[in-house]
């Protein structure tokens, strides 16, 4: 039986995991066996970049915490080497940069299992979500496609101008060209 120290130290992380699990929009568990310090300081540095919280989990704490949360479909994921990434900020990111990873490290980096607003994510959704762009990438086209008919009169409406013996210069850039 542990003492009551350590007792309390492991429900206090269970509670901080099962917090940051709850907060968090995404998240992903991975089975790192086999990647070089190299190979993990590089995607440890991508996931800082993009704000997403990478660390090496507990299986036992890890399962207290999904299963506090209700999400005890996980526990058979939770074995051997276990990582967890997740983040309150661009869902999409830890699906894309682990699923990049995945791909080039192979049979030694591989995604066990992920989550999205508490929900478990079958392994055909975790791939259709790798592969959209991220957040950023949405709002440019969103904002592409409002812009585009603005520009295009703005463009027709210069070349009628044009047509019409006109210029696009200010009357004062006009009168200072002559």
């Amino acid at each position: 039986m542990p003492n009551a120290k350590v007792l309390s130290e492991k429900q206090a992380i269970v509670e901080a995991l099962a917090e940051r699990i709850k907060s968090a929009g995404a998240g992903i568990l991975v089975d790192y066996r086999g990647i070089t310090v190299l190979e993990d300081t590089a995607l440890r540095a991508e996931m800082r970049k993009e704000g997403i919280d990478y660390t090496v989990v507990k299986n036992t704490l890890t399962r207290k915490a999904l299963d506090k949360l209700g999400m005890s479909g996980l526990d058979e994921v939770l074995n051997g080497t276990t990582s967890l990434a997740t983040t309150a900020g661009d869902p999409i990111a830890p699906f894309r940069i682990i699923s990049d990873y995945s791909k080039k490290l192979y049979d030694r980096f591989n995604i066990k299992a992920a989550f999205m607003d508490g929900q478990i994510l079958s392994e055909s959704e975790i791939a259709e979500i790798a592969e959209l762009p991220s957040k950023d990438a949405l709002y440019a086209k969103v904002l592409g496609t409002m812009i585009a008919p603005i520009t295009g009169l703005a463009v027709c409406l210069g070349q009628i101008l044009e047509q019409k013996g006109g210029s696009l210069e200010s009357p004062a850039a006009e009168a200072a060209a002559e």
